[in-house]
């Protein structure tokens, strides 16, 4: 059992960045899945794919890279944490290296993009940020 999925999620990530792996697997989950695709569709990682095995599903992630290798994903952090609920308005929404990067928010909507929730104008909880 894992105090915090999410956290674990972003950590398996960042280790396989590190080490230049081409994909990585964790257990999966509807929260990892729709943090998965907001990946996929801002450009850090370029697929994913939910395994069902037995009783358990496995999240299969796919990290891009550029030609000479080079890591587009940069860094991530867990912004909100079980111990430390983080909320923001939409107007209160933080920037990521000026707008380059990406911030997750848990809205009423579900899970969005930072640029999306504005565009909505809604506030939530800010799950992670991803440069």
């Amino acid at each position: 059992m894992l105090t915090d999925p999410v956290a674990d999620m972003l950590t398996r990530i960042r280790n396989a960045n590190t080490a230049l792996h081409p994909t990585v697997m964790m257990p999966s989950s509807k929260l990892k899945e729709q943090i998965a695709t907001i990946l996929v569709s801002e450009g850090y990682v370029e697929s994913f794919d939910v395994e069902t095995e037995g009783p358990h599903r496995t999240l299969d992630l796919t990290l891009r890279y550029g030609k000479d290798r080079s890591r587009v994903i940069q860094g991530l952090r867990r912004v909100s944490t079980p111990g430390r609920r983080i909320y923001a308005g939409a107007s209160d929404l933080p920037r990521v290296n000026g707008g380059l990067g990406v911030v997750v928010v848990s809205t009423s909507q579900g899970l969005l993009p930072d640029r999306e929730a504005r565009r909505r104008r809604l506030g939530g909880e800010i799950l992670c940020e991803v440069w």
